[in-house]
């Protein structure tokens, strides 16, 4: 967990951090590779170095599923009080087979639960190999960007563009983005975080 304090020259607390949350899979919590190179640790520096103020909360679990996220969700809702929520599950539930219809209503109820505390949401998608047949890899496919557009929400539309297909960039489990692949995952999701972010108001007088 990243924590960036904003203090004023006199050394009086002003306004906590807004925070953002990521909830993900292995994807986000950095499987395969150390923690600091993984894209949400790449994340809280990049909002650091362009002066947004806030934390970051990790709170991405390894083989999680679209009803594990879902379970954890409003605890990490009331703990973190995010201003926004980035989803990036969805994975594990193709990968496995599991019935889209399910899949689809947790992330729908996880959009919903974040929205119901303010929260901003930022969906993130994925696609799934075509071994798993053309139907079942389409549709869930376009479960992410039904979602999105119902909800108006922002869609990226899949975390590994650019880096599925590249060795150089990928685990050796051809699922997973290596060290090298993590900042490419970022800029997958930063254009449509950005614009959501509030610049902290500079002190006047």
């Amino acid at each position: 967990m990243l924590v960036f304090a904003l203090v004023n020259t006199a050394g009086a607390e002003v306004a906590a951090p807004r925070t953002v949350v990521v909830l993900g899979d292995s994807l986000s919590a950095g499987y395969g590779i150390e923690i600091r190179e993984g894209w949400v640790n790449l994340l809280a520096q990049r909002i650091a170095s362009e002066g947004y103020g806030y934390q970051v909360i990790n709170a991405s679990v390894s083989g999680e599923t679209t009803q594990g996220g879902l379970a954890r969700l409003p605890r990490v809702l009331q703990l973190h009080k995010p201003a926004i929520v980035i989803i990036e599950l969805g994975g594990n539930d193709g990968l496995r087979g599991l019935p889209l219809a399910t899949s689809r209503e947790n992330l729908r109820k996880a959009i919903e639960l974040s929205r119901a505390v303010q929260a901003r949401v930022v969906l993130v998608g994925m696609m799934i190999p075509p071994n798993y047949g053309q139907r079942y890899t389409q549709e869930f496919r376009e479960m992410y960007t039904t979602l999105a557009s119902k909800y108006s929400i922002a869609l990226v539309p899949f975390l590994l563009d650019q880096v599925a297909l590249d060795p150089k960039l990928m685990q050796r489990d051809g699922i997973h983005a290596n060290a090298a692949g993590q900042p490419k995952l970022l800029e997958n999701v930063w254009p449509k975080l950005k614009p959501l972010l509030v610049a902290p108001r500079k002190p006047t007088g």
